[in-house]
């Protein structure tokens, strides 16, 4: 069964940590706390307000030696944060823009995003790098597996194909968050669950 991951928006949003609740209630495997330009306090005070018993899968992309201390069960690593900090023992995920970094940093992360699939939808002007055909190719070669999510522009009509081209899973971001509410965070994970489910 392919794997549904959340990435927060880089800004907090209205009722985020209930909405982030909803999320791993209802579907949502793992959620990452992206927040580049926050705050330590900040980035504290969203962490707080979300349930202890889901801290586990949560994944911080930002503040990441705070990820033991909350009992973050995973940190995610890129240009900006290169290092797993010392003495985390959970997940280590990463960024990728290319097959051939899929092919490096492979070997050292549970899981890594490849991205942009598709043009994104939180991110004007930010289009897809890769063509069906180049991402056919990559999933006979094994260049995709189990450990490759999908990034950029994802709906949830998307995950058979991915799953056809060879995904693990498929990472969300704009299709959640835009004019998020925690009712219509529901129903989007839901729909993305059905899909999930149907595949």
């Amino acid at each position: 069964m392919m794997k549904v991951i959340v990435i927060t928006p880089p800004e907090f949003v209205a009722d985020e940590a209930e909405i982030i609740r909803i999320l791993l209630c209802e579907g949502a495997d793992r959620v990452h706390i992206r927040k580049p330009d926050s705050s330590e306090k900040d980035f504290r005070r969203l962490v707080e307000a979300v349930p202890e018993q889901f801290r586990e899968r949560l994944t911080f992309q930002d503040h990441l030696p705070l990820a033991t201390e909350y009992g973050a069960g995973g940190v995610h690593l890129n240009t900006r944060n290169p290092q797993v900090p010392d003495g985390f023992c959970g997940l280590v995920s990463r960024s990728c823009h290319s097959f051939g970094e899929v092919l490096e940093h492979s070997g050292q992360s549970d899981y890594l995003f490849l991205s942009p699939i598709f043009d994104s939808i939180s991110k004007q002007g930010y289009s897809s790098h890769f063509s069906e055909q180049q991402l056919m190719e990559a999933g006979h070669e094994g260049i995709l597996g189990p450990k490759v999510i999908a990034l950029g522009g994802i709906l949830p009509e998307h995950m058979p194909l991915l799953g056809k081209y060879g995904f693990g899973g498929a990472a969300f971001l704009g299709y959640v968050w835009k004019d998020v509410t925690p009712e219509a965070a529901a129903k989007r994970i839901r729909a993305i669950r059905k899909f999930k489910l149907s595949y």
